[in-house]
């Protein structure tokens, strides 16, 4: 059995978000400071948008803090789903919607701590709109 101190669990969040945003491929000095300023404060993700081959594509991301919802161009929807679905993305319920069938791949991820569980979530989706459809606006990452 161990025991942790509030100051080392949240020096153990802050490793879980600075080892995310390096796994994410996304990790600037101002990301891994951001993350390790608000881990402590509740539901976070940081969550990415490849477009393309997701090992050379176009990759965008941003962390997404929802106590209050901020750092995300939807951040009050993104959250407002992910509470919906506990968040489980894949819980989020699809919307019907009709999408061209042009293969043009979208690799999302997402990685950090909803209601102190990790978050470990990785899909390929055809394309935008299907990701769209069954993702809500929690990878709306475009504005």
């Amino acid at each position: 059995m161990r025991h942790y101190t509030k100051a080392t669990t949240w020096a153990r969040r802050g490793l879980t978000a600075v080892a995310a945003l390096l796994l994410a491929g996304a990790a600037t000095a101002h990301g891994a400071q951001a993350a390790l300023r608000h881990v402590d404060k509740g539901d976070w993700l940081y969550v990415t948008v490849t477009h393309g081959d997701a090992r050379a594509g176009d990759t965008r991301g941003t962390l997404l803090l929802c106590d209050p919802p901020r750092g995300h161009s939807r951040a009050a929807q993104a959250c407002a789903e992910l509470r919906s679905a506990k968040g489980d993305i894949r819980g989020i319920p699809h919307k019907e919607v009709f999408c061209s069938m042009i293969y043009a791949p979208v690799t999302v991820r997402a990685r950090g701590q909803w209601q102190n569980r990790t978050v470990d979530y990785t899909e390929t989706f055809a394309n935008a709109c299907v990701m769209k459809a069954r993702t809500g606006d929690v990878f709306a990452l475009d504005g």
